[in-house]
């Protein structure tokens, strides 16, 4: 019996399945009737609401091959979205032999609006080299390339938007659209369930509006009800106070130095539509997000993207 046969639809593994993405990609796959495999770290209270949506969870690694083709048994469809951290070519690589060994059809690829040759940032390079081992490996691979998640804005500055009112950030005037996480999992979820139309191709994905930070802080003070003031920080200094943070790498400071450097230099004033035409709705505008996600600016507890 093949494995179509043992199911209706196509069976879809959602890796980073516990992130800001992976839950809601996971979701939506399984309202619409997918079976969903969702690829984890390690097993906890989050895995376990997946498993209680109906998701079969499994435990893995990206950089173990053995573990990724696993996961991989009986795959069609696969969501592929590693965190911002060392070793990226290595699990694209991984994911790319398992997928292809497979017979994978569609992969949809979590890359960054600033992977491109010759990027400043190590991780924004590796994204790009593996977009390109991704579309190599006979896959289906398209790439998801969003700018600014809208999640950041409290990650990087709601400790001090709570305790001083201030967003300080080295951003400049540069400007860039922020889109929410929901959002972009909307467009992976498009893809994943008509994905042959999208075979190699690269989407950047845009919230409805761009804005300097300024903006953005006039913003979140009308609707957090408090002054909220951008300060604009000089560059080094703001990477090593985020190099000493708790959850910070070296590795992941150096990378959203570059970004900062890539919002100034105007890499990030880009909005598109992807989200109204691939993800079936319009994104939600900053004010929107803010107003839904006011007790975390609020409390001062900042999340990861």
């Amino acid at each position: 019996m093949s494995r179509r046969e043992t199911h209706d639809r196509p069976l879809v593994l959602v890796t980073g399945a516990t992130g800001k993405t992976g839950v809601p990609v996971a979701q939506e796959m399984l309202e619409s009737g997918y079976p969903v495999r969702a690829l984890v770290h390690r097993n906890d209270e989050r895995s376990e609401r997946l498993q209680a949506l109906g998701a079969e969870v499994v435990q893995g690694d990206f950089l173990d091959l053995a573990s990724v083709r696993s996961a991989m048994a009986g795959v069609e469809r696969v969501y592929f979205c590693y965190p911002p951290a060392a070793g990226l070519l290595e699990a694209a690589t991984n994911m790319a032999v398992a997928a292809r060994a497979e017979g994978v059809e569609a992969l949809v690829n979590m890359s960054q609006i600033t992977a491109r040759e010759g990027a400043g940032s190590p991780l924004a390079r590796q994204h790009w080299l593996s977009e390109r081992i991704l579309d190599w490996a006979g896959i289906g691979a398209s790439h998801v390339n969003p700018t600014f998640f809208a999640e950041n804005l409290y990650l990087l500055t709601g400790d001090s938007i709570a305790t001083e009112g201030k967003m300080y950030l080295p951003f400049g005037e540069g400007r860039h659209a922020p889109v929410a996480a929901g959002d972009i999992a909307r467009v992976v979820a498009g893809i994943l369930k008509d994905p042959e139309p999208h075979a190699g191709a690269r989407y950047v994905v845009t919230g409805p509006k761009t804005m300097t930070v300024a903006e953005m802080a006039e913003v979140l003070s009308e609707e957090l009800g408090k002054a909220v003031e951008y300060v604009n920080l000089p560059l080094e200094p703001w990477r090593r106070a985020l190099a000493g943070r708790a959850g910070f790498s070296e590795f992941l400071a150096e990378h959203l130095l570059h970004v900062a450097k890539d919002h100034r230099d105007g890499v990030f004033n880009v909005q598109t539509d992807v989200v109204e035409r691939l993800g079936g709705g319009e994104p939600q505008s900053l004010r929107q997000f803010v107003r839904e996600n006011r007790t975390k600016f609020l409390a001062g507890t900042p999340e990861g993207a």
